[in-house]
Order: C-alpha cells, then sequence, then structure tokens
C-alpha cells in the first residue's frame, strides 16, 4: 500500500480508530492499491457496457432485417458493432480478472499483516481472556471475507447494478416512460432490499461470533490434547463441540434464512417487471409505435435485468454474511493497546542496572489489590533471591519489571528510569528470562535459541548451546536444525528448559531473570547447569524466583514475599537466625 507507514507503531496505533467502521477499514486498504482497482473498476465498467450493447446491436441487426428496402451496408454493420461489442466484453473481462487476481490476494495480505501487528501490541491481559484460537479466527476472517467482499462487488454486485443502469438507458430509446417506470420500481426495490439487508446485521454478528467459538474450540482442544486423553475427556469434549457447532449452525440457519425471505420478495417482483415491460413494448408495437428490433431489445434487456437482479439477491446473501464477519472480527481484534510508549520515551540506558520498587500498587483485573505499597531496592550486580508460597506475587514481580502491566500505583525504575517512560522493545532488551515453563516456537533448536537475538551468527548460537550445557542436541537427528514440534512437544521438560538457559546466554542482557530456572533437570543435569549459571550471572543484576532455599542460599539478599507483602530482606545467613517464614521455609 503506498500509504503504508514504515513504522510499524504507527500503523499499530492507527488501525483501533476503525473498530467500529468496518466501511472506512475496507475503503482504507482499496485506496491504498487505488490505481489497480481503478484499472479494474473501468475494465469492468467498460465491460458491462460492451455486454448491454450488445443486444442494442442485435436490435440494429433485426430492424435492418426486417425492412426488405434497407441497404445491406446496415445489416454489415450492425453486424460489426454486434462483433466489436462482444469481442470488448470478452477481453476486458480478461483485462479486469488478470489484474484483480494480484490486487485482491495483496490487499488480503496487507490486512493480515496489519492485524497481526496490532494483536501482538496487546498487553498480556487481552490475551488471558481471550481464546488463542478465537483471535487466529478473526484474523483469518478478517482477511479472508476482505477477498471474499472484493471478489463479490467486482464481480457479482457491481455488473448487475451496471447492467441494470444500461439497461434503463436503451429501454428510453424506446420509450421514455417505461424507462421511467423501470427506474422508479428499481430503486424502490433496491432501497427496501438493502435496508431489510441491515435489519438483518443482528442475526449475521450473531452467526459470525459462534463460527469464531467454533474454531476457538478446535484450537483449545487440540493444543490440550495430551491432558484430554489424560483424564478420558474425550467423550465429553465430542459432546462439548457438537453444543459448540449446534449453536454455529443454528445461528447461520437464521441468518441464511432471514436473506431468502428477501431473496423469494424480489423474485417475484423482478418477474412482475419483466412481464410488464415485454406487454408494454408489445402494446406499442401494436400501435406502430415501436419497431420489432424495439420489442426483442426491451424482451432482452428486460432478461437480463431479472438475470442481474437475482444474481445481485443472491450476491447480498455473501456479501452481508461475510460483512457480518468482517465486522464483528474488527470489533474484536481492533480495541485499542491499553500499554503505549510515551510520546516522549527514550531507549533504557542499559549501563548500572539497578532495580526499585517505589510504593507499587497493583491489581490485576477483577482480582483483589496485590500489591500495596511494595516497596524494596537492589543495587546495580546484586544477586537476589525471591522466595514465599505460591501466589504471594513473586511472578507478578517478574511481570511488572518486563511491563507487561501498569502499576496502579508507584512506580518502578530500573537503572535510575521510570519504565514507562522508556520504549518497551528498550526495556526487554535489557532483561533476559529464564522461565519455569518453557514454551518454544514450533521451528528449529536453532531457531528457537537465536530468538534472543536475531543477528546472530550460527557460531555464537552454538557456543550459547553449550554454555547452557544443551549436549543432547548432538544426538537429535539433525542436530540444531531439528524442529521442535508444537510448544517444544519434542524435547523433554528439562532440554526445553536448557534451551531457554542458551537464549539467556545468546542475548546477553545486563538484567537476568531467573524463575526455578533448574527445576525441570535430573539431579546430574542439575549440577552442570548451577555452573552455566554461575557464568551467566556473572557482572548481572539477577532476580531469581525459587521454591528451593538451596537454589539460592548464596546469593547477596534474599526476599521473603508472601500476600503481596515484602516479609523479611537479608542475607540467607542473617534471616536464618530470626524467626519467620524464611527458617520455616528452611526446616520445611
Amino acid at each position: 500500500m503506498k500509504q503504508r507507514s514504515t513504522s510499524g507503531a504507527a500503523i499499530v496505533d492507527d488501525l483501533a480508530g476503525y473498530a467500529g467502521r468496518p466501511t472506512a477499514f475496507f475503503l482504507r486498504y482499496a485506496l491504498g492499491r487505488r490505481k489497480a482497482h481503478a484499472i479494474i473498476l473501468a475494465a469492468v465498467v467498460a465491460a458491462v457496457a460492451c455486454s448491454i450493447f450488445t443486444q442494442y446491436a442485435v436490435k440494429l441487426m433485426v430492424d435492418a432485417l426486417s425492412n426488405p428496402t434497407a441497404a445491406t451496408v446496415g445489416v454489415w454493420t450492425a453486424f460489426a458493432l454486434l462483433v466489436a461489442f462482444i469481442a470488448g466484453d470478452n477481453v476486458l473481462w480478461r483485462v479486469a480478472s488478470w489484474i484483480a487476481n494480484s490486487t485482491f490476494v495483496k490487499v488480503t495480505g496487507d490486512v493480515r499483516r496489519d492485524l497481526f501487528r496490532h494483536l501482538t501490541g496487546h498487553a498480556p491481559r487481552f490475551f488471558s481472556g481471550t481464546s488463542p484460537g478465537t483471535l487466529t479466527s478473526r484474523v483469518s476472517a478478517a482477511s479472508q471475507a476482505m477477498f471474499t467482499i472484493e471478489n463479490m462487488l467486482a464481480w457479482n454486485v457491481l455488473p448487475p447494478c451496471l447492467a441494470t443502469l444500461c439497461a434503463i438507458v436503451l429501454v428510453g430509446t424506446v420509450s421514455l416512460g417505461m424507462a421511467a417506470a423501470l427506474v422508479v420500481v428499481a430503486g424502490i426495490v433496491i432501497v427496501v432490499m438493502f435496508c431489510r439487508a441491515a435489519a438483518g446485521t443482528t442475526l449475521h454478528h450473531a452467526f459470525a461470533h459462534h463460527a469464531a467459538a467454533v474454531d476457538g474450540e478446535l484450537t483449545d482442544v487440540v493444543g490440550n490434547m495430551t491432558i484430554v486423553k489424560a483424564f478420558g475427556g474425550i467423550t465429553r469434549e465430542h459432546r462439548r463441540f457438537d453444543a459448540t457447532v449446534k449453536r454455529e449452525m443454528a445461528a447461520r440457519e437464521r441468518s441464511l434464512r432471514y436473506l431468502e425471505y428477501l431473496r423469494i420478495a424480489h423474485a417475484l417482483v423482478t418477474v412482475a417487471l419483466t412481464i410488464g415491460l415485454l406487454a408494454w413494448a408489445l402494446l406499442l408495437w401494436q400501435h406502430g409505435q415501436a419497431t420489432t428490433g424495439d420489442v426483442i431489445l426491451v424482451c432482452t434487456l428486460g432478461l437480463s435485468v431479472l438475470h442481474a437482479t437475482r444474481d445481485l439477491a443472491m450476491a447480498l446473501v455473501d456479501v452481508t454474511q461475510h460483512a457480518a464477519r468482517f465486522s464483528e472480527a474488527l470489533q474484536k481484534l481492533l480495541i485499542p493497546h491499553e500499554m503505549r510508549d510515551h510520546p516522549a520515551a527514550r531507549p533504557l540506558t542499559p549501563a548500572g542496572i539497578s532495580v526499585r520498587f517505589e510504593q507499587v500498587q497493583f491489581a490485576y483485573p477483577d482480582c483483589p489489590r496485590l500489591f500495596d505499597g511494595l516497596d524494596f531496592r537492589i543495587e546495580a550486580g546484586q544477586k537476589i533471591g525471591l522466595v514465599g508460597p505460591s501466589g504471594g506475587g513473586k511472578t507478578s514481580i517478574f511481570a511488572l519489571l518486563q511491563r507487561f502491566y501498569d502499576v496502579d500505583g508507584g512506580r518502578i525504575l530500573i537503572g535510575g528510569q521510570d519504565i514507562t517512560a522508556v520504549t518497551q522493545q528498550s526495556l526487554r532488551d535489557a532483561i533476559a528470562v529464564v522461565p519455569q515453563d518453557t514454551s518454544l516456537f514450533n521451528r528449529t533448536l536453532k531457531e528457537n535459541i537465536r530468538y534472543a537475538r536475531a543477528n546472530a551468527s550460527d557460531r555464537e548460537v552454538r557456543e550459547a548451546a553449550a554454555a547452557a550445557r544443551c549436549d543432547f542436541i548432538d544426538d537429535l537427528p539433525h542436530g540444531l536444525d531439528t524442529p521442535v514440534g508444537d510448544r517444544g512437544a519434542r524435547l523433554s521438560g528439562g532440554q526445553r528448559q536448557r534451551i531457554a538457559l542458551a537464549r539467556a546466554f545468546l542475548k546477553d542482557a545486563p538484567l537476568l531473570l531467573l524463575d526455578e530456572a533448574t527445576s525441570a533437570l535430573d539431579t546430574k543435569s542439575e549440577e552442570a547447569i548451577r555452573e552455566a549459571l554461575a557464568r551467566l550471572m556473572r557482572g548481572r543484576t539477577v532476580l531469581a524466583i525459587a521454591h528451593r532455599i538451596s537454589t539460592v542460599r548464596q546469593f547477596d539478599r534474599i526476599l521473603v514475599i508472601n500476600g503481596g507483602c515484602l516479609l523479611q530482606d537479608g542475607s540467607s545467613d542473617e534471616l536464618a537466625t530470626r524467626s519467620g517464614l524464611y527458617r520455616e521455609l528452611l526446616t520445611a
């Protein structure tokens, strides 16, 4: 698209304004390739004109043949016109189709890319409340609907409208009264049809919603098939999916039935109109006010209008339903981003990475307040262990540090810089994370490790894998080029965790967040990884969540977190001598 911004952020921010404006969204992308669309439009208009004027050439030929005194040249002139219109009709359709095949596909790609960019700009809370399958379904539905609507408009909506207009013009050459009557009736039919079609929008939106739910259900079950099998849930899932499909089918049936009523009413009107036009033409011929060719012209034009408007009514079914899915998808996807970079945000300065929570207040959506004045400071280069019962807020501290959520009060500083005043990209570039539950892309090992630093060389990837003790790679059939399967399903938990460690080695960030980085390892592997972690932590600021106290006993400080509160802060030796939760955890 010519208007496409070179800045992904600019596109993302701009799209949110189209959530309730599907027509404006459609025009944005159509006009983005205006030259190609203008050629398609011109070719379709000319092709339809040639098709309709072919009938006028037939009328001229019939009149010439019906007049014994007419010159032979008149017959051949009419014949030449007929041949020219037939040739123009076919050539112009092929030109329009050839250009459209490329243009409509490119528009679909534009839509899919921009919706993906907008979707990935949402905060984690957006994804936690929506099924991934439903979101991906809506991206695909919106782009496919855009493609279908463009095709329907070009080949099934615009041509019958133009054909009707041209037919009215030619009918006017026979009788202005007949043309005027045709204009009035056609205008009333079109207005009533579109008004009644718009009245069924609620039904079409309901169908779109249930269709997206079916896709989301499929993705959810397939993605959790191991759990389904383990708990013998196949029959339950069959029943659940049957119920979901039944709701979608009922919604679609109501949508189609409503549109079918419109088509029946339209068919009755157009049949009556065609019969009336032909009877009118015969009366004019009977009184000598129309030639034989005029009667044939009105007859063929009447049939053309009948077929054209019938095709338009058929197209209305698909266009209306696809437009509903298009509109529903945009409403759900183009929600404004909750967290954006401040207009004056600057890149984070990575030198001297200290961490400070200043009276932080925070609550997850629709949940009680978790942090109410959480306050602590970590000096650059310190190694800090976070311990405490599950649900106490340790993982939330990691999430807030990475600005996956914004705090409700107070502020968080890294290197003395408020994280809301720096760009999110630079903030996350300064942080390496080794999560407890490592999720991998369905790509090769090399691609998964290189995800930490896209420009890393193969040698650097191999060195990171070696540093993380990924010895198992040598035993795989294709080494680093081995695909890992969906979410890393072809690897064990320990192997996935070592890949996460390799990412952290490759990223080489000054702030390191470890979430039980050795929890999925066997005893032999754990010792090797501890050595690797010691090298990884050297010279970095480290926060490590630990459920096993032995993991962090040698750290500079231990923060004991429970119920969103900082209960204790000190070295392991200091806290071990005090009564409190830390000593209870030590002796547990």
